[in-house]
């Protein structure tokens, strides 16, 4: 797992013009940050596709405390960059794409090759656009996916408080993205769809999507 070094952790506030451009600086060099999402903050590192080790990822396990084994989820900026990360989408996952991208559903897929073993040591990766502007401004801005967890350490609570996020990660994290409270508070919803061609698929965390609205959006059964 890769180590991380104290640091001292900025605050770029959403109003100033140049947040986004310090946020993304930090994230190509290798850097956390913290952003507010559409459901809780999260801490990311810029993913970086293709051969060669993942550092920034790999700091992320370290600052967080997170078992290496447990997956670490992609935000994208829109649904069109699917492509990127994820292949063989089946039509039921690209229904529930459709109907709540952006939005609190996360989507576990098959993992495309380009993505890197420390994000998923399994046949599949989850998947994100969320419905915060800010967060999809700083995705889009940063020119690749963000591999994004909830800005706490392992076991604790998520929050959607930049102050809590300074008090749980400061002088671990390079910067907080201050763009006030999250608006969501619960976590996303989490859907498994990547048998191919199911016709079925799998809630695996209860969120702000209920499976009635899953189902009735893919006119699937839900496992």
């Amino acid at each position: 797992m890769g180590d991380w070094r104290p640091t001292e952790t900025i605050t770029l506030p959403a109003s100033d013009p140049t947040a986004l451009e310090q946020a993304c600086a930090l994230l190509r060099a290798g850097r956390l940050v913290a952003f507010p999402t559409d459901t809780v903050y999260g801490v990311g590192a810029l993913l970086s596709l293709g051969p060669g080790p993942a550092r920034a990822v790999a700091r992320l396990y370290a600052v967080k405390g997170r078992p290496e084994g447990k997956g670490i989820p992609i935000l994208l900026a829109s649904l069109a960059d699917l492509p990127l990360v994820a292949e063989d989408v089946n039509e039921t996952a690209a229904r529930l794409a459709a109907a709540f991208w952006p939005g609190p559903l996360t989507l576990v897929l098959p993992k495309g090759p380009a993505v890197p073993a420390e994000i998923s040591r399994t046949s599949t990766v989850a998947v994100r656009v969320p419905a915060h502007a800010l967060a999809r401004s700083l995705i889009a801005a940063a020119g690749a996916p963000l591999a994004v967890t909830s800005a706490n350490r392992s076991g604790e609570p998520p929050t959607t408080d930049p102050a809590v996020v300074r008090r749980t990660l400061g002088g671990r994290i390079a910067a907080i993205l201050d763009g006030g409270e999250a608006f969501g508070g619960v976590p996303s919803t989490i859907v498994d769809c990547s048998a191919p061609g199911a016709a079925t698929f799998a809630v695996l965390r209860s969120g702000p999507i209920s499976a009635a609205a899953l189902a009735n959006a893919t006119g699937r059964d839900v496992l």
